[in-house]
């Protein structure tokens, strides 16, 4: 995976994404991740539905859980 700073890819973005492997780039700011640029395609829906009988809805998931009365 390549790491840049926000301003080295600023200045160098269109070979770095010509140059990016599957896993992306990661893009810091002061050390810090900030952002991640994938290829298209690269297989994210298999994430949905992957945490199915691995948690546990605990109430009304559909509501804030805050009430307000209606005049």
């Amino acid at each position: 995976m390549i790491r840049v700073s926000a301003t080295m890819f600023r200045k160098q973005c269109i070979a770095l994404l010509n140059h990016s492997g599957p896993e992306g780039i990661v893009i810091t700011r002061h050390g810090r991740p900030a952002a991640r640029v994938i290829p298209e395609g690269s297989g994210c829906a298999s994430l949905i539905g992957s945490m199915k009988g691995k948690v546990r809805v605990k109430g009304d998931a559909e509501t804030t859980g805050v009430f307000r009365r209606m005049n």
